[in-house]
This record gives C-alpha cells, sequence and structure tokens, in this order.
C-alpha cells in the first residue's frame, strides 16, 4: 500500500457514539445546570400564584401562632379559601420554623428556593459518593451530579416543593447526612432532630438496623424523644394537645384517595372506592410490600448503603397513610442508583430507570389530579393510573430481588486507590 493512500476512518459504535456524547455534554453541565435553574426560577416568579408558597407559609405563619398559644387551631387560607391549610407537624417544628416569622416573606421565599436547589445538588452529591466512595469528589463526577441536578428541579417531587414552599427536600439531604457519617451519635441525633420536624424521617432507622448500627438506630430514638421532652418544656398545651390527638390523624393532613396521594393506603382506597384506613387490606398490602423489599434487600450486597437507603425510604412512602408526590424526592436517588448503580448494564435496570424517569418528569399524579372530583372512588383506569409511583415501587422491589439473585455483583463501591480506573459515569 502505498504511504499517500488515505487509511479508512473506522466506524464507531452506538455505544462509542453515545459515550462521545455524553463526555461533550459534562464538559456543559456547568452552563445547563446554570440554565435550568434560572429557567425554574423565572417559572416561579413569572406564573401566576408561583410564589405563593402556601406549605412555606404554613411552616412561618403556623409557627408564628405558637405566640399566641392556638398552633393547632391555626390555618392559613389565604391562597386556600377551599381547603384551609392546618400545622400538622409535630410541636418541635414550630420550635425550629419561628425565627423565619421574624423576616420579610419575600426574603424567606426566595432564600427557601435557593436553598432547596442547594440541598438537591448536595443530595445527589452524596448520593453518588455513597455508591462510588472517593471516586465521586472527581470534576467528571461532581459535573454528573450537576447534570442530575439539573433534570431533577424539573421532576415532579422536586417542581411540587418549590412550587409549594416543601421541606422536604432539606429532610432527604439530613437523612442523606446521617448515613454518610459514620459517628453513631451525629448519624443518630440528625434522624431524630428530622423526625421531630416531620416524622417520615423516622424510617431511616430501618435502614441503621440493616446495616447494623445498633447504637445509631437506638439513638435516633432518644434524640427524637428529646424533642418530644424539649416541645414539653417549652410548649407543653400544644404538645400534649399533638401527642393526645392529632398524632397520626391523616384527615387533618388532606384528603386520602387524591392522587397526589401516592401511599399504599392512598392506592388501595383509589381501587376499592373508599377509604381503606389501616385495615385488614392494608396490612395485608404492608405486609406484601415488606416482604419484597426484604427480598430486594437481601439480594444487595451488604455495603451497597445507597440501595439499602433507597429500599428502606420507599418502603416508608409506602406505609405512610400520606405519602404526597413531593414526599417522593427520594426516587432521584434511587434513579441514580438504578443507573449507575451495580445492575445498571441490565437491560431489566434500564428499562425501570427509563419508566420512573418519563413518570416523574410528565408527572402523572399532577395530570390525573386534573381530572378530580371530590370523591374517591373513580373508573378503573384512573384508579390504576393514580396508583404510578406504589406500583412502580413494587417494581424496583420485585427487579432488585431478582436482579441481585441472577446477577450477583459488588457494588460500585469501595473507594479506589490512587492512579486505580474509576466507571464511566455512563457505564
Amino acid at each position: 500500500m502505498s504511504t499517500g493512500e488515505r487509511q479508512p476512518v473506522p466506524l464507531l459504535s452506538r455505544a462509542d457514539r453515545a459515550h462521545m456524547a455524553f463526555h461533550r455534554l459534562l464538559r456543559w453541565a456547568p452552563l445547563i445546570l446554570a440554565l435550568s435553574v434560572l429557567a425554574r426560577l423565572l417559572w416561579t416568579i413569572l406564573t401566576p400564584n408561583g410564589t405563593n408558597f402556601v406549605d412555606l407559609h404554613v411552616y412561618v405563619d403556623g409557627s408564628a401562632a405558637l405566640l399566641h398559644g392556638d398552633l393547632y387551631a391555626f390555618t392559613y387560607s389565604v391562597d386556600t379559601p377551599d381547603f384551609p391549610l392546618p400545622f400538622t407537624y409535630p410541636p418541635f417544628a414550630a420550635l425550629v420554623f419561628l425565627p423565619l416569622h421574624y423576616l420579610p416573606f419575600g426574603v424567606v421565599g426566595l432564600g427557601w428556593l435557593v436553598g432547596t436547589v442547594v440541598a438537591l445538588y448536595w443530595v445527589i452529591r452524596i448520593s453518588l459518593e455513597l455508591l462510588m466512595g472517593e471516586s465521586a469528589r472527581e470534576p467528571r463526577w461532581r459535573h454528573v451530579a450537576m447534570l442530575w441536578t439539573a433534570l431533577g428541579v424539573w421532576s415532579e417531587p422536586v417542581r411540587t416543593t418549590l412550587d409549594y414552599g416543601q421541606v422536604n427536600v432539606f429532610l432527604v439531604l439530613g437523612a442523606m447526612l446521617a448515613v454518610r457519617s459514620t459517628r453513631w451519635w451525629v448519624s443518630g441525633g440528625i434522624v431524630g432532630v428530622l423526625a421531630g420536624v416531620k416524622l417520615t424521617p423516622a424510617v431511616t432507622g430501618l435502614y441503621f438496623l440493616a446495616q447494623r448500627r445498633w447504637r445509631t438506630a437506638i439513638f435516633s430514638g432518644v434524640a427524637f424523644a428529646g424533642t418530644v421532652g424539649v416541645s414539653y418544656l417549652v410548649i407543653d398545651d400544644e404538645a400534649r394537645d399533638y401527642f393526645t390527638s392529632k398524632f397520626g390523624d391523616a384527615d387533618r393532613i388532606g384528603p386520602v384517595g387524591s392522587a397526589w396521594n401516592q401511599s399504599l393506603r392512598g392506592a388501595l382506597s383509589r381501587l376499592v372506592g373508599h377509604d381503606v384506613g389501616t385495615g385488614a387490606i392494608w396490612i395485608a398490602a404492608v405486609v406484601a410490600a415488606f416482604a419484597l423489599g426484604f427480598l430486594a434487600w437481601r439480594a444487595l450486597d451488604r455495603e451497597d448503603r445507597l440501595g439499602t437507603l433507597v429500599l428502606v425510604q420507599l418502603f416508608g412512602l409506602l406505609v405512610s397513610p400520606i405519602s404526597w408526590v413531593h414526599h417522593w424526592v427520594w426516587v432521584l436517588p434511587m434513579l441514580i442508583w438504578l443507573v449507575h448503580g451495580p445492575y445498571g448494564r441490565q437491560l431489566g435496570t434500564r428499562i425501570v430507570a427509563a419508566s420512573w424517569l418519563v413518570v416523574t418528569v410528565v408527572g402523572v399524579p399532577w395530570v390525573l389530579q386534573q381530572f378530580e372530583d371530590d370523591s374517591i372512588s373513580r373508573p378503573g383506569a384512573l384508579a390504576w393510573a393514580a396508583a404510578v409511583n406504589v406500583v412502580g415501587a413494587f417494581v424496583v422491589f420485585a427487579w432488585v430481588a431478582y436482579a441481585g439473585r441472577r446477577h450477583r455483583v459488588t457494588p460500585t463501591q469501595p473507594a479506589r486507590r490512587s492512579g486505580e480506573p474509576t466507571p464511566d459515569p455512563i457505564s
């Protein structure tokens, strides 16, 4: 062959082209994140009722009701005249939120928006760290976290959290920090205090039990008891009112049968046409969820901290009487585990992740809510469609249980030695 003859250009495979495109995308990650967040903030500011932040008003104005001694008689109805919103949180939460009452609400609202986005970024960073170890601190994984954050602000759980001024992203970040810490008193203390603000983070105690962190699990209960004690000491009447008559009362929180309630109780109630409460049907469903979730956990490697945490939190969302769509922020760490985790290359994993991504970006419960009336009963197709998150959680449990036994692998962790290659972000 003559030296002047042109060599044929090798054809790139589809996988190679995807890798090249993704790495080009990574270089633009900071700009993509900035544009996504800016667009989301403009959406909030420019759309009608975008800055109502009704739940943030409940936190701020409700906590101020402590000054008049009528915390659980308070309702916010300025922007919700058809459904006045009561303060439904433990009394310790009112003590935490009370200082915000002394700031202009516009300042609080803007700070809450920016803080939520920053917290979301750190939720994703810590998710990757739990999965990848020290490698997650490399620049390319920071850029991966930026891309996930840019997408995450448009997912239904975060969208609604930003719209209402909800606290969920901060609670998820707190749970992540607790799991990342190796100090039992730090981890247990964080979870106990979070449960004192809102009860749902208490399920993180199951994670500590699954990881055999016995002292941490016990201390989380002690720390929660401490928040109760502080509440009785400082605001005795409100604490007694909450823990004797308001604790566990789902009716005060909102309509159980709404499509926005993506819990087992909500899904079952819509399917049978009436509130199933905590009777035999609900108990059977909880047992089934626990059994399937347990099988999924047993299929994981014990060192897979993110996978274990995701399974625990999905179970908590299922068994809670009310799990509004904005409670499902855990979908983002779940997607990160599915995409970048030990079974990310399996076709079944990619199908499950893609399905969840479509559901959470489109916002299926929000779409269905547009067709609702005041009744729990609805056509069967709408009832099943309104169980989308619940069914999706069961699918995750089932797939993990199957994949973990059929394709036994070690988690993406632990941290790698200096100079050792790290996995590709889209492998």
